[in-house]
């Protein structure tokens, strides 16, 4: 009887052109679709009770929305947060993205010599801009700063393995990722000097052995040190460097190639021309953050090491692809050729809080009818990415409590819309940061509210 009971249950699981025909059109490929449906009638199967048809379809329709949540897509940034890893760090110059579609539309000259007819070397153009750039005798590119990283040190290592650092920099990066770890990972052994707040010039001194690969300093990315504290200067440790004849590297991280101080920030980043003057071997940095470019890791340096690690087997691995180099080559362009301010992220640092603030009242006029209280305050925005962690930036907040729902849901309808608009809940507001916010994104955020107040 228990049997024939299951039995029958079993034949109320739905069949899966049922619940297809049920769900409608999906903007999702017909294969993801199908699959998903079956995942959801397994699950089924697996457990002792069947649910009701609608039941079913409802969660389908939930895992699909969740699905598609998934898929890369544009959102519009109104966190305040410039160079916002989550979002895809630094949205890319006008140029930037002409090139890609010119050169991912057909074939390139990639590694191909136009003048000769042969076989050509990838990057040729962007290292020549690149080195120029940095103030370097040479430049490379590869996929992403911690590549770069991870090239120079296997590199130094082959014959000594210990990579010497300063406690106070062994940074723990975004998603878990932590400096020491990454060189360890390469087979390298770190040489820990100092202390964590305090590291002399006398600690990387005694540490310098025959054992000795190089120094390597790291930016302090997403924190800052106050108090006591002590460490030497990078001109300093590069004399060591130089007289104990054994390489200095200095990762930098944040890709300013134009003194800060002529974004109206006070805090002053380092810049790879500085960091070269100053004596560093070599310096790697990141392209999608203050530089304004795709993600990838640039080297730049002494031309006798830049030539050696483009002969590593593992260069080839960490090499980047055409879409890269054009998005680059198109940003090492505009900042050679154009002000900075060119470039979307410089931008961005770039506007006055008037012009925020008369935008934030044009937006604010063309809400007025809708049941939303709605204000214009001053805020702080941020650069991100893990540059300039003490600096804020004076900026302008569209602020809103919606009258016909919570904070949360308001939110979350706004992370429907399409594109997604992205604020933040603070002192019992919803907030958008105009800073942020691009001046042609500016009808599509108004129309994604009036779509909000509407459901």
């Amino acid at each position: 009887m228990h049997d024939r009971v299951k039995s029958r249950s079993r034949r109320q699981i739905p069949a899966v052109n049922k619940l297809l025909d049920a769900l409608g059109t999906y903007d999702l490929p017909r294969p993801l679709v199908v699959d998903l449906v079956r995942r959801e009638l397994a699950k089924i199967r697996s457990n002792s009770e069947i649910p009701e048809f609608k039941s079913v379809v409802e969660n389908v329709h939930r895992s699909l929305e969740l699905l598609r949540a998934c898929r890369l897509q544009s959102v519009i940034n109104g966190t305040g947060i410039a160079i916002h890893t989550n979002f895809g760090r630094a949205p890319l110059a006008p140029e930037a993205i002409q090139a890609l579609t010119e050169i991912s539309s057909g074939y390139s000259n990639l590694e191909y010599d136009l003048a000769t007819g042969d076989r050509g070397h990838r990057g040729a153009y962007i290292e020549k801009g690149l080195a120029l750039l940095c103030g370097a005798e040479a430049a490379t590119v590869v996929n992403n700063c911690a590549a770069a990283l991870v090239l120079m040190v296997r590199h130094f290592t082959v014959t000594k393995p210990e990579v010497i650092i300063s406690r106070g920099e062994l940074v723990q990066i975004g998603g878990g990722f932590r400096i020491g770890e990454i060189i360890e990972a390469t087979g390298a052994a770190l040489r820990e000097v100092g202390a964590t707040n305090k590291t002399t010039l006398d600690d990387y001194r005694r540490a310098i052995g025959s054992r000795s690969a190089m120094i390597l300093k790291v930016h302090r990315s997403n924190f800052f040190m106050g108090g006591f504290v002590e460490s030497p200067s990078a001109a300093a440790i590069a004399a060591l460097a130089r007289k104990k004849r054994i390489p200095f590297v200095e990762d930098l991280g944040s890709g300013a190639v134009v003194p800060t101080e002529q974004l109206g920030i006070a805090e002053h980043e380092p810049t790879p021309s500085e960091a070269l003057k100053t004596g560093a071997d070599l310096v790697c940095f990141s392209g999608d953050k203050l530089l304004g470019g795709p993600q990838a890791g640039i080297i730049a340096g002494k031309k006798r090491f830049v030539t050696a690690l483009k002969r590593e087997p593992l260069f080839r691995a960490l090499r980047c692809d055409k879409l890269c180099f054009a998005a680059l080559q198109a940003t090492i362009d505009v900042h050679l050729n154009q002000p900075s301010a060119e470039v979307p992220v410089i931008g961005l640092l770039h506007v006055s809080e008037d012009a925020l603030h008369k935008r934030a009242t044009t937006m604010r006029a063309v809400l007025s009818d809708l049941p939303l209280q709605i204000a214009i305050e001053r805020s702080t925005a941020r650069v991100g990415g893990g540059t300039l962690p003490k600096s804020r930036m004076a900026s302008v907040t569209i602020e809103m409590i919606p009258g016909h729902c919570s904070l949360a849901d308001f939110a979350a309808r706004l992370r429907n819309a399409a594109p997604p608009v992205i604020g933040y809940i603070s002192n019992d507001r919803f907030k958008l940061d105009l800073r942020t916010i691009l001046p042609h994104q500016d009808d599509t955020v108004v129309d994604a509210i009036r779509a909000a107040c509407a459901k």
